[in-house]
């Protein structure tokens, strides 16, 4: 599968909490505000075949899933994302974006559950036809801050591991985007709702050249 994007690939990350989710239908509400077919997406999920694998993912009750395995299902979840919406969206010309991506799995199976980052980054290419994101939102919190918007809801195998776990994901999330910082812009997630979404659609509006 070729990787010839014409479109615009956003991505957003973060720890339990952030906000990142609702920042990501609030941009792809104004993008489309203005004129712009927007794909608004989701990891793991997406096509049918990824949802199904999402629900095994996120599933409590699945308690004994080895990390190794759960590392394969998100990459078995992503391939069939990649291929089926993302690649045909940009080839389309769309603004496609994504709540999550790959620096996920690099933040939650590598750092958290130490798995070795080659043998991530070889699955993740192949998983994704080596698609990269142009532009990557990390909206940044404290965990604990994260930790206390999320207790009132039902909480998902991810999010009911304990803070040491949360922590590691999100220092090593801090790391991507020193590391890819000319795609990453981190964002204070601590701040207005709105005020978050206009310093994104504004860095948007810029990096799109729209």
């Amino acid at each position: 599968m070729m990787n010839e994007k014409r479109g615009f690939f956003i991505t957003f990350e973060g720890v339990e909490g952030c906000g990142k989710s609702t920042q990501a239908l609030l941009l792809a509400n104004a993008l489309r505000e203005l004129g712009h077919e927007v794909l608004l997406t989701r990891e793991p999920g997406g096509p049918v075949i990824s949802e199904v694998i999402r629900k095994i993912l996120l599933d409590p009750q699945y308690f004994e899933m080895l990390p190794e395995t759960e590392m394969l299902l998100y990459m078995a979840s992503r391939s069939q994302h990649t291929g089926e919406w993302i690649l045909p969206a940009l080839k389309e010309g769309k603004i496609v974006i994504s709540d999550r991506y790959y620096d996920s799995t690099i933040a939650y199976q590598g750092a958290a559950r130490d798995l070795d980052y080659s043998i991530i980054e070889t699955i993740t290419h192949f998983a994704t036809y080596n698609t990269d994101p142009d532009l990557t939102f990390l909206i940044d919190i404290p965990v604990e801050v994260g930790m206390k918007r999320i207790k009132s809801r039902k909480l998902d195998r991810l999010e009911l591991e304990d803070v040491d776990f949360h922590v590691k994901v999100r220092e090593q999330y801090l790391f991507i985007a020193t590391k890819y910082h000319s795609r990453y812009i981190v964002i204070d997630g601590d701040d207005l709702v709105d005020s978050i979404h206009q310093k994104i659609l504004e860095c948007t509006l810029s990096s799109v050249n729209i």
